[in-house]
């Protein structure tokens, strides 16, 4: 189960990193990013540092405020978020045709939210591929409390360089998770290779859209504040993924941005000017309190020093997710189904 109290956050804050170095992690991570002085091309080389530290630093965060699954999803009317959630995951099993018996991989898995409810959805085998001790540790724990430690793993790797053989995989997916690659075709070339021929690979990627002017500093402020409150090295756009796609040597089945027609807006769980009791947490009210509490247990010693740095980072993230959102700039669910040739030729 997720994290739901006060003590169970404070308990993960800073993941594996030592309680007396997250104030120092937390430096060494802002460093990274424009708004302290870093650039891109830095972050692309410190890839795994940074993106690891970002993952120490905010995964409670993440599951006291989101849930087991960190993603969003395009929702009908009358939809809840937690359904809308559990849809978005199902839409990509069906995509892909998961069935018993098969082989699964999920690149970049997190604490594995995606990867349980796919597994009770499609009765497959899923292998989570995933960088971070402190994810993993947590997502094993949650496999054992569903019951579900004999259909699900994970394999603790950089997923830039997989430890698996060649055509591996019966399928593979990955879900908000390969934005955080440092080049798009290597990310893509290494899928490919541990992807049997014939078979297919689904992602909802992140992006920057059409709509996206390089040369508008309010559109770059807003691409900078998503790459430091997420831990990105940079944001791609969705005609390169599929250029990357294309050159690495998967054949297109389908591609579409998800949140063009989405009926009710991918981003409105983040947006303060409305309530609700079921995502008490993502409201105005909810993250006022959580800030407070992060504060106040920072205060009396229950949370490591810096945890307030990171709750304030996260939080202009989220206020970027926001505008980039009804700016219809950024996408988190550019949305492929490509295959892999039978035969090279």
């Amino acid at each position: 189960m997720s994290k739901s109290g006060a003590l169970d956050l404070a308990s993960g804050l800073g993941g594996k990193i030592k309680k007396q170095e997250v104030q120092s992690a937390v430096q060494q991570y802002e460093k990274y990013h424009a708004n302290f002085g870093g650039d891109e091309e830095t972050r692309k080389a410190n890839y795994a540092d940074m993106v690891n530290k970002f993952n120490d630093l905010a995964t409670s965060f993440y599951e006291y405020g989101w849930g087991e699954s960190f993603h969003f999803a395009n929702r009908w009317k009358g939809e809840s978020f937690r359904e809308s959630i559990k849809r978005h995951e199902h839409y990509l099993a069906l995509q892909l045709g998961l069935k018993a018996g098969m082989k699964v991989l999920d690149v970049g898995c997190g604490i594995g939210g995606p990867l349980r409810e796919i597994a009770r959805f499609s009765s497959t085998s899923i292998t989570g591929v995933n960088n971070n001790e402190y994810q993993i540790s947590r997502g094993t724990e949650l496999n054992h409390i569903g019951g579900l430690s004999d259909s699900c793993n994970f394999v603790k790797a950089d997923f830039m360089k997989m430890p698996f053989a060649d055509n591996t995989f019966d399928a593979i997916y990955t879900i908000e998770a390969t934005c955080y690659a440092p080049d798009a075709v290597a990310c893509y070339k290494e899928i490919y290779r541990v992807l049997k021929p014939g078979q297919c690979f689904a992602a909802y990627e992140w992006g920057m859209t059409d709509n996206f002017d390089h040369n508008n500093q309010i559109h770059q402020s807003i691409k900078a504040e998503i790459e430091l409150g997420n831990g990105l090295p940079g944001i791609r756009t969705a005609n390169q993924c599929l250029k990357a796609l294309k050159l690495v040597g998967f054949e297109i089945i389908l591609e579409k941005d998800l949140a063009a027609d989405s009926p009710v807006p991918w981003y409105h769980p983040l947006d303060t000017s409305r309530f609700s009791l079921t995502s008490f947490r993502l409201t105005l009210l909810g993250r006022f309190i959580t800030k407070a509490l992060i504060n106040a247990l920072e205060f009396v010693g229950l949370a490591p020093v810096g945890s307030g740095r990171v709750s304030s980072f996260l939080e202009k993230g989220t206020e970027a997710f926001l505008a980039g959102g009804r700016m219809e700039i950024f996408t988190p669910m550019y949305f492929f189904l490509v295959r892999k040739p039978v035969s090279n030729s």
